[in-house]
């Protein structure tokens, strides 16, 4: 009976295991500013890397100024704390606060 039970318990650990290693996709225009200022999701900067690369590669850009990169940061995550920003799309957000 404890073989059985041992081995039971094996399985169920090896498919948490599975389970827990499984693939997770992100609808990334669904993510809102109070997702990505308060970490719902993931760590802020690694979301604010993929929206530069994003939208640098929808402008044809390939170089990274890493200073500007980090101000366009700054200026996203003032925008997003602010309460009533907390709904808007980080996308639309983006789009918003670093206009040309």
């Amino acid at each position: 009976m404890r073989i059985l039970a041992l081995a039971a318990g094996l399985a169920s650990g090896i498919c948490l295991t599975a389970t827990a290693q499984a693939q997770v996709t992100l609808d990334v225009s669904k993510i809102t500013c109070d997702q990505y200022v308060h970490s719902k999701i993931t760590t802020p900067n690694y979301i604010a890397a993929w929206m530069s690369g994003y939208f640098n590669a929808k402008r044809g850009n390939v170089m990274i100024d890493l200073q500007n990169l980090q101000a366009n940061i700054n200026k996203l995550e003032h925008f997003c704390y602010d309460e009533k920003n907390f709904k808007m799309p980080v996308m639309q957000a983006i789009e918003r606060v670093l206009a040309p």
